[in-house]
């Protein structure tokens, strides 16, 4: 159970011969994701950690014909370009680590997605995992994601780790975390990966780490407003002492009067009737009641 991967997930690993790639292709392996080729232009025939590399997906999927992901370590000004790749080829779901992409190919390739159906996770993410079914698409640390039963939706990689940490730790575990990416454009949304995670029986409850800048969370809040979840949710945003006006980490991290703050975020979501977590351990202590 949980979502977007599991078992039988097939992936791709674009990219696979950088520093990057080959060194979280090993981690993946290790973790028990089920890796079919890599590709890199110029490199096929080699091989990275037993994995078969091609010069291109099509190439790659004539000998592998059952992969259904792709995770994309392409340097920046290539990105682009590998993601078209992987969508103009049929693979459903993208998950795109890449960083400092420029907007417009961010924007370019995901509207191309979202015509041809394809989930792209990111960019600038960590990924996904899914413990339960041993399937970890990213560069998260596997060892603070146990198996359980709360869904992970977060805008920061390095918060996620430390909820999903306290949240193993005290026995409840995850049942998919879904790293969304820190850019001001991403793919999969928060509204999104609730729709998904409703509708997953192994999901218990979900928790949503949100941050300032952007309009993700007050859209969240809209659509729950609208679409009542069956399910508890449990908030916190990150960034409230934040300047306004000034980039806080992410680059989609930009306090803006009005919508974007941490203080408009927070009101539209309890409006919405979400809990909001004052600190990290209040997620812990409201994830506990909301389940029992």
């Amino acid at each position: 159970m949980g979502i977007l991967v599991d078992s039988q997930t097939k992936v791709l690993v674009q990219g696979i011969t950088g520093r990057e790639g080959s060194f979280h292709t090993r981690l993946m392996l290790d973790y028990g994701t089920k890796i079919a080729a890599g590709v890199t232009p110029g490199k096929g025939g080699l091989s990275v950690h037993g994995v078969p590399v091609y010069d291109s997906i099509r190439e790659a999927l004539e000998e592998h014909p059952d992969i259904n992901a792709s995770v994309v370590f392409v340097p920046a000004r290539f990105a682009k370009d590998a993601v078209l790749e992987a969508i103009t080829n049929g693979i459903k779901l993208v998950v795109v680590i890449t960083e400092h992409i420029p907007l417009h190919d961010e924007l370019s390739m995901i509207r191309y997605a979202k015509l041809m159906g394809v989930t792209i996770i990111g960019p600038n993410t960590p990924g996904i995992i899914n413990p339960s079914e041993k399937c970890k698409v990213g560069i998260m640390p596997a060892k603070f994601f146990k198996e359980g039963n709360v869904g992970l939706i977060s805008r920061s990689g390095t918060l996620a780790y430390e909820v999903a940490r306290r949240l193993s730790e005290a026995g409840l575990g995850i049942s998919t975390f879904v790293g969304l990416g820190g850019d001001p454009v991403v793919g999969l949304s928060m509204v999104d990966a609730t729709h998904l995670f409703n509708k997953d029986p192994h999901t218990k409850c979900l928790v949503v780490i949100g941050e300032i800048g952007g309009v993700m969370e007050e859209r969240l809040a809209d659509y729950l407003l609208r679409n009542p979840v069956k399910k508890p949710i449990v908030a916190f945003i990150a960034g409230r002492s934040a300047p306004k006006g000034k980039r806080m980490g992410h680059a989609g991290a930009i306090a803006y009067s009005g919508e974007g703050t941490a203080e408009s975020k927070i009101r539209k979501l309890k409006e919405a009737g979400v809990p909001i977590a004052n600190t990290v351990n209040d997620i812990i202590r409201l994830v506990t009641r909301s389940i029992e």
